[in-house]
């Protein structure tokens, strides 16, 4: 073998460990990411809940030999589950109900405050909430001709800004959870009806790699 064909070889090999790595890394990478949110979710829960804990219960928090409060391992994960079960299963009862309606009136009209709260509370509400916006995808036109984005509209007219034959669309980032809102001609979205737009969103979200067609037909 000649130094030319070893070197074609060996370029060979490196480029299948690349390949090999790269393939690797797609499966790891958003398993790894999810894992990691999670356990920083509860992380954060197990280290102030000794805290509360001991401000109650101070007879039942044990502390370290350098004074510190122990933590429980677990016991983050199991009160988070609890209370958003609680919270699930009692929201739609009348008195609780009312509690929520008082708080949220005093969240929304509180300086400072307001502006957090509302955002935050109509961005979930856009994805889970009475008031879902993000089910409607569809392709938008707001770059050159016959480029399009995957986006949703949440908004069907844009009278409020004084624009006619407008609608206002939603467009995801891709790896990201932030995006951008259009205000385009109705002439220049296409509503997408033969894909869900839990489908849209997981193609605008993962680049375009995620296969729409496989989903439908599944």
């Amino acid at each position: 073998m000649n130094k030319k064909s070893a070197k074609l070889g060996l370029r060979a090999i490196f480029k299948k460990i690349l390949q090999y790595f790269l393939q690797g890394l797609v499966v790891l990478a958003p398993i790894g990411i999810t894992i990691w949110v999670v356990l920083a979710l509860f992380n954060f829960v197990d280290d102030i809940l000794p805290n509360i804990l001991h401000v109650f219960l101070p007879d039942f928090m044990q502390k370290d030999g350098n004074g510190n409060l122990k933590k429980i391992p677990g016991l983050g994960f199991i009160v988070v589950i609890v209370i958003v079960l609680l919270v699930g299963r009692v929201s739609s009862s009348f008195i609780f109900s009312k509690l929520v309606n008082a708080l949220d009136s005093f969240l929304e009209n509180t300086p400072g405050v307001k502006f957090i709260y509302s955002s935050v509370k109509d961005f979930f509400e856009a994805f889970a909430g009475n008031k879902k916006k993000f089910d409607k995808p569809v392709l938008v036109n707001v770059d050159a001709t016959n480029v399009w984005r995957v986006g949703f509209i949440t908004q069907k007219n844009a009278d409020h800004f004084e624009i006619i034959d407008h609608v206002v669309v939603y467009v995801p980032h891709s790896y990201a959870i932030s995006g951008i809102t259009y205000i385009v001609p109705r002439q220049n979205v296409r509503i997408l009806n033969n894909i869900t737009a839990s489908e849209a969103m997981k193609f605008a979200v993962s680049g375009g790699v995620t296969d729409v067609g496989d989903q439908s037909a599944s």
